[in-house]
């Protein structure tokens, strides 16, 4: 008993990474996917300025997560992978070229356009890959013999796409929420139009897709529709629409905190609404967290080095954004 309970703690552990990295960096993203409705260089640098100290830091909880997820829970890994690669492997690559981007635009003039269209499409592909992966991870991944027995391109479907377009505008909109907060003048309020249709975008993609993700599988139906796990299940959506009238109505009032916060809040909820499909699998339909856990001397042995990582990481995040809180100045540069 006590092995499974801490197999269900590693399992709160990297669903903990995923959702500080979406957290973190989707705003990140999302002001790469916004560099090409800008107006001049002076508004794309000020806005790479409001995330250039803590942008590569967030990413820190991507690879707590995945490299979790290797370590504890080997049998998934295994199994998510070759599922996969295609949208995982694009993903890193967008991450790569983003990154490069992001320094190398402050270095030259001349190819300073190449290094922007750069930081844009590394930021659009990432978000767009990570929708599109969980989109194919929740639709079910086809196992047989503790292997993925599915086929090269069984990941790009329909609804993964809704997923990686959701995930993209969502991220459009945590972005535009963001440099509300953090910016002034005519950018601040150039950013608060954009958030606009970004909230509508996201909110019509996120009742899309929980509309449909019940229809993919029986058990999703079961949790969300039946007794007794409906009652509490009808608890998300009731949440869900108190935070997007919080959104709207920060929006509408100019406020800055408040429309974040709850763009923020948004992908929160629809990270608790996945869980609750997913419970107690880690790769639906079949594989289960018990399942598919390492022996218990592995997963004590890496919990040991997590609780000791964990509470830094969170401190020296916590540290920076406090340093760097406040509004930017925009004759201050990066280098």
């Amino acid at each position: 008993m006590f092995g499974l309970e801490l197999s269900f703690i590693w399992a709160g552990i990297i669903a903990f990474a995923v959702l500080v990295y979406v957290v973190l960096d989707g705003f990140d993203l999302g002001i790469g996917i916004l560099f090409p409705l800008t107006k001049d260089e002076s508004e794309r640098s000020v806005m790479m300025n409001s995330v250039s100290p803590v942008w590569d830091g967030n990413e820190t909880w991507l690879v707590l997560g995945g490299g979790g997820l290797f370590a504890v829970f080997p049998l998934a890994y295994s199994v998510v992978m070759p599922a996969l690669y295609m949208p995982i492997i694009l993903m890193l690559l967008g991450l790569v070229f983003r990154g490069v981007a992001f320094e190398y635009r402050w270095r030259t003039e001349r190819w300073k356009p190449l290094w922007d269209m750069a930081f844009f499409g590394g930021s659009l592909t990432a978000a767009l890959c990570q929708g599109i992966a969980l989109g194919a991870l929740v639709q079910g991944i086809e196992i047989e013999g503790r292997a993925y027995a599915g086929g090269w391109w069984d990941w790009l479907t329909p609804f993964s796409i809704l997923c990686g377009v959701s995930v993209a505008v969502g991220y459009a909109m945590l972005g535009a929420t963001w440099l509300n907060l953090k910016l002034e003048g005519r950018i601040q309020r150039h950013m608060r139009s954009l958030a606009w249709p970004a909230a509508i975008g996201t909110v019509i993609c996120m009742v899309l897709v929980s509309i449909w993700t019940p229809f993919l599988d029986n058990v999703y139906f079961a949790r969300w529709f039946a007794w007794p796990t409906a009652g509490f299940s009808v608890i998300v959506p009731v949440l869900l629409a108190a935070v997007v009238a919080g959104l709207f109505f920060g929006l509408r009032r100019q406020q800055e905190m408040r429309p974040f916060l709850c763009a923020q809040a948004l992908f929160v909820l629809g990270f608790i609404g996945i869980g609750i499909s997913f419970y107690p699998h880690i790769v639906p339909p079949s594989l289960t967290i018990v399942d598919a856990a390492a022996p218990d001397s592995s997963l004590w042995f890496a919990l040991v080095g997590t609780l000791v990582l964990v509470p830094m990481i969170l401190a020296y995040t916590g540290y920076a954004y406090w340093v760097f809180r406040g509004k930017i100045d925009p004759s201050e540069g990066y280098h």
